[in-house]
């Protein structure tokens, strides 16, 4: 018998400064303090539209844990979905603005820009096509270069990422 998840409820990563990362996240993505734990120095943060009690943990274990090797064992990004097409036009200007952006690419079926926080944890932000339109993408997933101007002229205002509870 197999597991049957839904989807992924949430995120935890250990970083260096709690409060430095915090402010990223509500700083970058808008995310709301759900929550504080002090005694594990920890923060639970929600995104501005879940419906979740938290998206994100932050625990915080101080600059003397060993710093993520990238392209070593382990998580290699997270991947956070927006509605439309012009929210991930403006997600990539909200991580250039901060300093945190690192590249962009198309999947096919996705169109994603990349980032990563003050510890180096590096995450996705992603917008995905309607599902009928995802033809020859169904059973791939190309690394592409992404044209995100055409992207918004063609799919300006397709909102793709289901309910969202406001």
């Amino acid at each position: 018998m197999s597991i049957g998840p839904v989807r992924l409820n949430h995120a935890v990563l250990f970083v260096a400064d709690l409060e430095r990362a915090e402010r990223f996240y509500t700083d970058v993505f808008g995310m709301v303090v759900a929550a504080r734990e002090p005694r594990a120095n920890a923060a639970f943060l929600r995104l501005p539209r879940s419906g979740n009690h938290h998206d994100l943990g932050l625990f915080g274990v101080g600059p003397s844990a060993p710093p993520k090797q990238r392209g070593g064992i382990g998580l290699y990004h997270l991947a956070w979905q927006v509605d439309t097409i012009d929210e991930l036009a403006q997600a990539r200007q909200a991580l250039i603005d901060a300093g945190a952006y690192t590249g962009e690419s198309s999947h096919g079926a996705t169109k994603s820009v990349y980032g990563a926080d003050p510890d180096g944890n590096e995450f996705e932000i992603m917008w995905m096509l309607p599902r009928a339109d995802w033809g020859v993408y169904e059973d791939s997933a190309p690394i592409e270069r992404l044209d995100l101007a055409a992207e918004v002229s063609r799919w300006a205002g397709v909102r793709t990422a289901g309910e969202i509870v406001a």
